[in-house]
């Protein structure tokens, strides 16, 4: 790993694994030592530090709590390792305790000037940024078509969001002939460098078109003009970081 990648990695993980400062209504957090509970939302959530500081019985008992708290409310709960978190055994302990692996992830860091470029759209494909919460709707019902499984929580999921926080969050769609045929959001984490990259669903006729590739440039150049220096995104299927969930 060269210098810059080493900075960027260092930086990604002192400014990036926190929460977000603005929640939506009803979402709470809840600290439990050096972890950070979501809750609240359609799917619990776990942010923790590099290195959890906690080892054998006394990490088995972090991760219990974990498991026994989203439990007793009914909802999943997901907890993001990275490739280079520590402890080492951290994976194997969730995986003990109850949790499942799901589809491995990179975690992808570029320089928002150099992602930033004027959208290529194939013909009769325009852009919008939207706000309204039919839009966010509609945007839930391309994802339940594309994921094959029923996402109409993330409608009022993104619509919380952009209620609590508007200026932590960018909507974008891509129409054709006022369908959705794409979407993606941008997320601003006030006081960092970084901004991410969400989301890029697009229907199957849509794809090899260019409509993501102009999606992420649309969202890097707004970024880019609000002064952030990186944009992050993740990738499925591919490693280092590791999704573990229970429900």
């Amino acid at each position: 790993m060269n210098d810059e990648m080493a900075g960027l990695l260092s930086a990604y993980d002192e400014q990036m694994r926190g929460v977000p400062p603005n929640p939506p209504s009803g979402v709470t957090y809840e600290q439990d030592g050096p972890l950070t509970r979501t809750v609240g939302q359609f799917r619990g959530f776990l942010s923790a530090p590099r290195d959890v500081q906690v080892r054998g019985t006394e990490l088995d008992a972090l991760i219990a709590r974990q498991r026994d708290r989203f439990a007793a409310r009914g909802e999943a709960v997901e907890w993001k390792i990275r490739g280079h978190d520590l402890p080492s055994d951290l994976t194997d302990r969730l995986r003990t305790a109850g949790f499942t692996a799901e589809a491995e992830e990179t975690v992808l860091i570029d320089r928002a000037k150099d992602m930033a470029s004027p959208p290529v759209l194939p013909g009769g494909v325009v852009l919008r940024q939207v706000t309204e919460r039919a839009d966010m709707h509609r945007i839930a019902a391309l994802e339940t078509t594309v994921g094959g499984q029923d996402l109409t929580m993330i409608g009022d999921d993104l619509a919380g969001r952009a209620a609590a926080g508007p200026d932590d969050l960018v909507v974008l769609v891509a129409e054709a002939d006022g369908e959705v045929v794409s979407a993606a959001w941008l997320v601003f984490r006030t006081g960092t460098e970084f901004a991410g990259l969400w989301g890029g669903s697009t229907l199957s006729g849509w794809r090899g078109r260019g409509i993501y590739r102009a999606l992420v440039a649309a969202r890097a150049h707004i970024a880019a003009a609000r002064g952030v220096r990186n944009c992050s995104r993740l990738s499925v299927h591919k490693c280092p970081l590791v999704v573990v969930s229970v429900v």
